[in-house]
């Protein structure tokens, strides 16, 4: 006979995560979502599995009846994952995102350097759907030419990571937004465009700050970043045909074109301009001696669509630019999320995220009250689980019946789980977005949090507009 669990079992299996994750963030450090979160996670899930069977009554079949529906409701987001990650390698090897990095990088010519920083960064992010791509590649740039200028790396690394964090928000080739949108299961489109009312305001709000630091600067020495583009040039065919990539998708998403086509279509397009374009550097993918080999070109810009691809291209950023790891790079995440799936699938049949959820739907008596403690929960496991991903997982399965019961649209949970949870976790010195950026840009995480300034404006923007009660509709149920 089924019985409910008591908090205190309820959030043991959570305590246990908290615990290992905490441990082998200590020993794996960064190498740590390359198997070893992944182990705890499953380690987790046979804890909650076991007191929901032992103590709690639970059959065993439940229990894999609910993870197999879980494992259902992400199935769309998983064939997403692999997209982006062809999308990604496509997009590269076509010189798609070099070319936007090169006309970007003119930008920089005005007197508003913090301000062009957040810009360019916003634009790659949101093309390219990685936060982490954007701030290895082109922020590592940008943080060499701002010391130049004499500016604090603590504001021009805040300017970056607004920048590509929020295109990490927004961009539907975001393995965040996507996996935000599916977990609380709203349409990714629909998700994309609520995101807007608390996103937008944010944005501006951080260009302003940005406006004012950098005003009284004078214009900054154009030779790094002429030095730069010279480098994009020599080694990638910069025109703006490859422009019609990118217009080309943003034409699908405003036609509300299914995720996935517009993922497979984009991504054969910058495959065909590809082997227009760059068929030397396809060559070079390939490792072929000679560029004009056909074959050659289309192994090239076949290992781009799935594979690791290295060139050597004489300069060390541009190495790490042109390097992409197609469908293959994604599987660590899909591998992630594998393993979170069955953790939270336990936690659900036993009737322990119930439970918890218990707790803070004592705190969500309105509209206002009930975002702040969505915004609160995935604040707190983002600092607990060290990791956006098992955040955004555990945030939206915890409140995802709290808000149908409560007449909210799943879109506003959607909303708020990113404003929480992707934007923030960045700022925790201990989580994995946290220690990476603080590696690749060579500034520490607590330097440069004071400056990023739309990560967090962000969480308190989502409360805000919750209390204006602006386009958040609320159907009673009867």
């Amino acid at each position: 006979m089924k019985r409910p669990p008591s908090i205190f079992l309820s959030l043991l299996p959570l305590m246990l995560l908290i615990a290992m994750l905490a441990a082998v963030i200590a020993v794996f450090r960064d190498d740590a979502l390359d198997g070893a979160v992944q182990v705890v996670l499953l380690v987790a899930a046979a804890a909650a599995a076991a007191i929901a069977v032992f103590l709690c009554g639970v059959e065993w079949k439940a229990i894999e009846v609910r993870i197999a529906q879980n494992f259902f409701g992400m199935s769309p987001a998983i064939v997403i994952l692999l997209l982006v990650g062809s999308l990604a390698g496509s997009w590269m090897a076509s010189g798609v995102i070099p070319t936007l990095i090169y006309y970007g990088l003119h930008v920089m010519h005005s007197n508003f350097f913090l301000i062009s920083c957040c810009v360019i960064c916003c634009v790659v992010s949101t093309m390219t759907g990685s936060s982490w791509t954007t701030i290895a590649t082109i922020g590592v740039a940008l943080i060499g030419i701002g010391q130049v200028q004499g500016f604090s790396v603590g504001w021009v690394a805040g300017a970056i990571i607004s920048g590509a964090y929020f295109g990490d928000k927004m961009s539907p080739l975001s393995d965040t937004t996507i996996l935000a949108s599916t977990v609380t299961e709203t349409p990714l489109f629909t998700h994309i465009r609520y995101l807007f009312y608390t996103t937008v305001p944010s944005i501006v709000i951080t260009l302003l700050v940005y406006g004012i630091a950098g005003y009284a600067r004078q214009a900054p020495d154009t030779q790094q970043i002429t030095v730069f583009a010279q480098a994009l040039k020599s080694n990638f065919n910069i025109t703006p045909w490859l422009l019609i990539v990118p217009v080309a998708t943003g034409a699908m998403i405003a036609k509300r074109v299914p995720p996935i086509v517009v993922l497979f279509v984009s991504s054969l397009l910058a495959t065909i301009f590809a082997l227009i374009f760059q068929p030397m550097l396809l060559s070079a993918i390939a490792g072929a001696a000679e560029s004009g080999e056909a074959v050659a070109r289309a192994k090239g810009a076949m290992t781009a669509f799935f594979g690791t691809t290295s060139v050597e291209t004489g300069d060390e950023l541009l190495n790490g630019l042109v390097a992409t790891r197609g469908m293959g790079g994604m599987l660590h995440t899909i591998w992630l999320i594998i393993c979170a799936i069955c953790f939270g699938g336990a936690m659900s049949a036993g009737g322990m995220i119930a439970c918890i959820t218990g707790l803070f739907q004592r705190m969500m008596t309105g509209r206002t009250s009930t975002v702040a403690a969505t915004v609160a929960s995935g604040l707190t496991f983002n600092v607990c689980t060290a990791d956006q991903f098992i955040a955004i997982l555990l945030n939206g399965e915890m409140f995802k019946e709290v808000y149908k019961k409560k007449g909210f649209e799943s879109r506003l949970l959607g909303r708020t789980t990113e404003d929480a949870v992707t934007v923030t976790s960045v700022l925790i010195p201990w989580s994995s977005c946290g220690m990476t950026q603080a590696t690749v840009l060579g500034v520490a995480t607590l330097t440069y949090l004071p400056y990023c300034i739309f990560n967090i404006v962000s969480p308190f923007m989502s409360i805000i507009v919750a209390a204006t009660g602006y386009k958040i509709v609320r159907k009673i149920n009867s």
